[in-house]
């Protein structure tokens, strides 16, 4: 007997409106999939695409891989990483992090995918049709009896198209510049709950190109023989300026090159939403980085500019930070980097969204479809204090990690 039909026999559960189709919405997506809790999910995109580079995957995210069945998928997409192997800008040795005790020492390898690969794989565990696109969201309308004790209250949501969808619970995975954050903080705003914090843009101090080539000959690029993953960092010594590649199934490289500003600046969402990050952006800081050696190739003489060369989708993003103080509120519920945006030196923004997908399905499990907003939001409190703690670890190591990496290479 499946899970759904175990659920149809007991108590019904509350209908989930997911706005977002990234790592963290998809991985809630398939988590209530497997608990017959009933969902959909939206997203404004015309086609799911998962931009970034690669994806490292280990024993913090081992576990739900193996529970939803997808472990050895997984495991045949990537590549095992043993070492990071640093390299200064004339592709000689630094020094090598050796991770080869992962497996003793927390049940699981390191495994290096592209991210997209990792996308593809989760969003298959959804059924296609639940899975709605060119969703822009516009507003969010939330009734309750005027009891407040449930029964018939729930939550709409609108869209650009002038299509509606309803449901008991919505929650917004829909990134850094999140609308569904943007709508519930509007609100809170109008009902003076919403701490001034939650209100400021969101900081950054680097940005980034990050990149993946379309399948390569080895016979050109060596590395790509390689079964164990070429995981390289390259740190500059005259420009605030780091970059790693990663060599993954397929014979693909992925790419990334960072580049850490002289201060911090910030973004709010009108800001973001009329921000030049398009081809032309992306195209200037190309022509600014292609020479940016790496150690590779057939006579060691690659560089950046190979690898851009040879990608046919190269984005330009910010590298912001930030954790909001307000997850929730009524009905709504903020989930991944609409909460908690992290560096990416911190190496856990994937999975911190995965585990928010984790710990908030468990909860969402235990309510029925009645439950009041008092009890809803009981349930999101619970989901917080037990996010909240560690992705504030994740964010503090994150910002130590870059501010060190900046401070090395912005100083005389």
């Amino acid at each position: 007997m499946s899970a759904a039909d175990n659920s149809s026999k007991s108590i019904r559960k509350p209908k989930v409106l997911i706005v977002g189709a990234g790592l963290g919405g998809l991985t809630l997506g398939a988590l209530l999939e497997k608990a017959g809790v009933p969902y959909e999910i939206y997203d404004r995109m015309a086609e799911i695409r998962a931009l970034g580079a690669a994806l490292g995957v280990g024993a913090t995210v081992a576990p739900v891989f193996k529970q939803i069945g997808i472990w050895d998928e997984f495991v045949s997409l990537g590549k095992a990483m043993h070492t990071i192997d640093n390299y200064n800008e004339q592709r000689q040795l630094e020094f090598s992090m050796d991770f080869r005790s992962m497996q003793e020492m927390g049940g699981s390898t390191n495994y290096i995918s592209s991210r997209a690969a990792v996308h593809s794989l989760i969003q298959r565990q959804i059924p296609a049709e639940k899975i709605h696109l060119s969703k822009r969201l516009v507003s969010i309308k939330q009734t309750e009896p005027l009891d407040g004790n449930g029964g018939s209250g729930g939550i709409q949501i609108q869209f650009a198209d002038n299509t509606t969808a309803e449901g008991d619970i919505l929650v917004g995975a829909d990134g850094a510049y999140s609308s569904v954050r943007l709508s519930l903080y509007e609100q809170l705003q109008k009902e003076n709950k919403s701490p001034p914090s939650d209100s400021a843009g969101l900081p950054y101090s680097c940005v980034c190109l990050v990149g993946r080539t379309h399948p390569l000959d080895p016979a050109e690029f060596p590395e790509l023989d390689d079964p164990i993953c070429r995981f390289t960092s390259v740190m500059a010594t005259d420009k605030p300026y780091s970059w790693s590649i990663w060599t993954v199934k397929d014979n693909v490289y992925c790419w990334v090159v960072t580049h850490y500003l002289d201060g911090v600046s910030s973004l709010d969402h009108s800001t973001f939403q009329n921000a030049e990050w398009g081809p032309g952006a992306a195209e200037s800081m190309c022509k600014h980085v292609r020479d940016f050696a790496i150690p590779g190739g057939l006579n060691n003489s690659l560089t950046i500019g190979d690898l851009i060369d040879r990608s046919p989708l190269i984005s330009k993003v910010l590298l912001e930070e930030k954790v909001f103080d307000t997850w929730y509120s009524g009905r709504t519920v903020l989930l991944g980097d609409a909460a908690h945006k992290v560096h990416p030196a911190s190496g856990s923004g994937a999975w911190n969204a995965m585990h928010d997908a984790i710990v908030l399905a468990n909860w969402l499990n235990v309510l029925s479809s009645s439950a009041s907003v008092s009890e809803i939001e009981a349930v999101f409190e619970e989901y917080k204090k037990e996010r909240y703690p560690v992705v504030k670890i994740s964010f503090d190591n994150g910002r130590i990690f870059s501010q060190v990496i900046a401070q090395v290479l912005n100083s005389p």
